[in-house]
């Protein structure tokens, strides 16, 4: 997300009011705003954004006034709030299918689900407005802390067990093999519980000839225009990003990473590992990227996959609010998003496969900031003319200030 500003109105206020002032003294405004940008401690383009802001809210000038943002923001805000309350409606129908009111146990499991990605009080809030009898967030609350039934408890206890056997097993065994295991170790429990509680835990059988997937298209989400059409290539940084996650094996289970790419020095600007795919991840990986650049990303494209996690409100919403243009590439054509898939499998032929098996997801994580400080800072791309990321943005910027220079003079 954008940072706020750290300049208060009446500090603006008092800077454009002296760069007035001083004007008079100078030949020219740009000399004056320099001088005042130098007392005061901001930049001299911070100053002189201000004071064209100022013009156009004063009418001197053509533009948007500071009002008029507002009240744009103000209406995106709106408009994310209710498409938010459209996509809590859509899960609901999908999940209660209609009907008599659920179960409050089917209640509190529909907001347990979906918690993560909207939040409880807004579920709460808008399926109440539908339903009054839809449980309150004190309701939910007051369900989670109670004491857990016998059932509950029972189930706990098999998951474990399930848990274990399934791990000591390859993690291969599916439903089947699942009820004949624990039946010879003693346990005796339907199918049709032990089917459930596998679901619950998002285990299941050994999928031959079909690789894990990590990002599931929302065939019912809005979905952005393809703006890069396979050709990956920027003529600066922050022109062009390209993202995805894949899942890496360790020994405590899957964990999952998330990585954003800028084009044109092949520098991993941000990334984050997980042990779930929620929106979370891709959007923590975008938010360690944004804060790495520190600035507005005005133009920039971010291209991804057609996940559902990269369709978010929460993580389109993170992309305006620093003017960034969504991409999305075709639903299951790895091409369309080649270079971010490539650059994944560079770093599990160099790093996972190599230095594996890993023990536990903090022994990776560790791995994963040792390797990509050496991919930005000292591994050279032979598509950047044998320079390392770091090296590649230093030489842009440089002949960028030259150019500028001799510009001016």
């Amino acid at each position: 997300m954008a940072r706020p500003s750290r300049y208060s109105p009446d500090f603006r206020a008092r800077a454009i009011r002296l760069v007035g002032e001083a004007r008079p003294d100078h030949e020219t405004e740009w000399a004056a705003i320099t001088s005042v940008a130098a007392k005061l401690g901001v930049s001299t383009e911070t100053l002189r954004k201000w004071l064209r802001q100022a013009e156009v809210d004063g009418g001197q000038r053509p533009g948007t006034t500071t009002d008029e943002s507002a009240e744009l923001k103000r209406l995106r805000r709106e408009n994310a709030e209710l498409r938010r309350a459209n996509e809590i409606l859509k899960a609901a129908s999908a999940f209660f299918g209609g009907g008599a009111r659920p179960p409050r146990a089917e209640m509190i499991r529909f907001v347990d689900e979906h918690r993560d990605r909207f939040g409880v009080e807004p579920i709460v809030g808008v399926l109440r407005g539908t339903d009054a009898g839809f449980l309150s967030v004190s309701g939910y609350y007051a369900a989670k802390t109670r004491p857990p039934s016998a059932r509950a408890v029972a189930d706990a206890a098999l998951c474990e067990q399930i848990t274990v056997v399934h791990q000591a097993n390859y993690d291969v065994y599916g439903v089947r093999k699942m009820h004949a295991a624990l039946r010879r170790v003693g346990v005796d429990s339907g199918r049709d519980r032990v089917a459930r509680l596998m679901r619950a835990l998002g285990l299941h059988g050994v999928r031959r000839g079909r690789p894990k997937r990590t990002t599931i298209a929302d065939s019912a989400a809005a979905r952005p225009a393809d703006l890069v059409r396979r050709q990956f290539a920027a003529g600066k940084p922050n022109q062009l990003w390209v993202c995805d996650m894949t899942y890496i094996r360790t020994w405590v289970g899957f964990c999952y990473l998330a990585l954003v790419i800028d084009v044109y020095p092949r520098r991993l600007v941000g990334w984050a590992l997980t042990t779930h795919l929620r929106t979370d991840l891709p959007l923590e990986a975008l938010e360690m990227a944004i804060w790495a650049r520190n600035e507005r990303l005005d133009g920039l494209i971010h291209h991804s996959d057609a996940g559902s996690q990269y369709t978010a409100i929460r993580y389109t919403d993170a992309l305006a609010d620093v003017g960034a243009l969504p991409s999305i590439g075709s639903v299951g054509d790895s091409y369309d998003n080649a270079l971010a898939e490539s650059t994944i499998g560079q770093i599990k032929a160099e790093l996972i496969h190599r230095r594996g098996p890993w023990r536990t997801i903090e022994q990776l994580e560790y791995a994963l900031f040792e390797y990509i400080d050496w991919w930005n800072h000292r591994r050279l791309h032979g598509e950047i003319g044998m320079r390392t990321p770091a090296e590649a943005e230093a030489t842009h910027y440089a002949q960028t200030a030259l150019l500028t220079e001799a510009g001016t003079q």
